[in-house]
């Protein structure tokens, strides 16, 4: 019977040879090594009594900090003001806000730092993708669809009480000009 060392990785002369048993650097090329810093999905959530000009310099802020050191925001998008779920820090509602990131992995760790000590953000989640969404985001496809779906509720309405759009709009011209 031969006699196998539970942690063959340790009787390893080199680093080298520890991180080649534990197979690194035996997948696919690396992005690093390809000189492309990693893309990041970067959301924040901001307590609600916040307005939206105050989340607006709040996201100013932490895009300078990621391009100071040396990234890139590709996409910014403010979802709005959105309920929660159970309660965080006393808040049932709070401002989202998307930031798809394109930066040094010490730039979005200096991000998170700086939102951790911030009062006015309550979480953050950073996801680490292969490639950014192209387009708008599908918090904001949803918003576009509900949109369109009030709007659409809306004909019908008027249309059931016999009035067109246009109709309508001669009306609010009258009651201006009176």
């Amino acid at each position: 019977m031969v006699r196998r060392p539970v942690f063959p990785h340790l009787e390893c002369s080199s680093l080298s040879e520890r991180l080649e048993w534990l197979g690194v650097g035996t997948g696919r090329m690396n992005r690093k090594a390809s000189n492309i810093m990693p893309l990041y999905e970067h959301v924040y959530l901001a307590r609600q009594d916040l307005t939206a000009q105050q989340v607006d310099e709040l996201t100013a802020q932490f895009k300078g900090v990621i391009e100071q050191m040396g990234g890139k925001v590709a996409n910014s998008e403010y979802w709005g003001v959105k309920s929660l779920s159970y309660r965080l820090r006393k808040n049932r509602k709070a401002h989202f806000t998307l930031m798809n990131i394109d930066a040094p992995a010490a730039a979005v760790a200096e991000v998170e730092r700086q939102q951790r000590l911030n009062e006015d953000v309550l979480r953050q989640l950073t996801v680490r993708v292969e490639a950014h969404e192209s387009g708008p985001s599908a918090m904001m496809r949803k918003a576009d669809r509900e949109r369109d779906r009030d709007e659409r509720r809306g004909e019908r309405r008027r249309e059931r009480e016999g009035r067109g759009p246009r109709e309508e709009a001669d009306e609010s011209d009258t009651t201006s000009e009176e």
